[in-house]
């Protein structure tokens, strides 16, 4: 009404404006606690993988993760959560995530955790080369030129023909390739599957079809401590997930993904601590690179959506 003094819409009122502001602040905290839980599961994996074939290693993660799962999900949403219609397509998107976990953790025995963390921040790239082949998502000019400094940043930091080139570093960019391909079917899955029935069908692969490999890759742990670290890959590799749910439950996922590069930083720490290995310059300018094309494609997706939204 003229002269009338309501709020004008689209403006928010001084308490939501407040809770709006809790809210991006808690979805920034827990994608930060997930970049730091990540770089130790994979600290947990490194440290295991000096004594156990990374299949054992893999699937412990993986058969811990359907442990904490269920033991979260089921008292709140019974077992009616397990049914599926697109069984198939969450088989295969099972096999990509183990895969790429075993991978990662078989060149973690190789490879400084900095380094390994580096690499696989392409991640990102890699599901933005894979959106339009696989989904038909629309690309730009931009974007392409962006995912090709990416890899362009890759190569800096494995510098192929160099005396500092690690071999490992190529299994890095495998298992970053096949979790691109884990997230492109993730996706396909997401407007027909709820999301906790994602989450547990996401580590059957890793959790039952290795049964019938892990007796012979099996060592038994030698001692209380590595059962202690055996059981905790899973919970803390369950735990980073959820993480990840509840900042995209707090904050637009624009705003939160731009901070998954805190595992970047995480895992720098991790291996400092725990290996007293700390990334060269090199390694940091093509991470710089690599994280800047991601952002950068983070940031022209979020233009389409604005503009969809128009």
């Amino acid at each position: 009404m003229p002269g009338g003094g309501g709020p004008k819409a689209g403006v928010l009122s001084v308490p939501a404006r407040r809770e709006w502001d809790v809210n991006l602040l808690l979805g920034i905290l827990f994608i930060c606690l997930s970049g730091i839980t990540s770089p130790l599961m994979n600290g947990v994996a490194k440290l295991l993988g000096e004594t156990y074939s990374s299949l054992q290693v893999s699937w412990a993660r993986a058969f811990g993760h359907i442990l904490f799962m269920l033991a979260v999900f089921v008292p709140k949403f019974g077992l009616g959560m397990l049914r599926t219609r697109r069984i198939g397509k969450h088989l295969v998107r099972s096999t990509c995530l183990f895969v790429s976990n075993a991978a990662y953790f078989f060149a973690l025995v190789f490879i400084p955790m900095g380094k390994a963390a580096a690499v696989n921040m392409i991640g990102p790239i890699i599901v933005a080369a894979l959106a339009w082949p696989m989904l038909g998502e629309r690309t730009t000019p931009g974007r392409v030129i962006a995912v090709a400094a990416g890899f362009l940043g890759v190569l800096v930091i494995i510098r192929p023909g160099s005396e500092v080139f690690q071999w490992a570093a190529l299994i890095i960019v495998f298992s970053a390739l096949m979790n691109g391909l884990y997230q492109i079917y993730t996706r396909d899955v997401a407007n027909t599957e709820a999301p906790e029935t994602s989450a547990i069908y996401s580590s059957v692969v890793g959790a039952f079809g290795m049964l019938l490999i892990l007796p012979f890759v099996w060592k038994t742990p030698g001692s209380v401590s590595h059962i202690a670290l055996f059981c905790s890959l899973g919970v803390l590799g369950a735990i980073s997930h959820y993480f990840v749910a509840l900042a995209l439950r707090f904050a637009p996922a624009n705003i939160v993904t731009p901070f998954t590069y805190v595992q970047m930083l995480g895992s720098v720490a991790v291996g400092y601590v725990l290996f007293d290995n700390l990334p060269d310059a090199t390694t940091w300018l093509g991470a710089a690179i690599v994280i800047a094309c991601g952002l950068y494609i983070g940031w022209t997706q979020t233009r389409r959506l604005r503009a969809a939204r128009a």
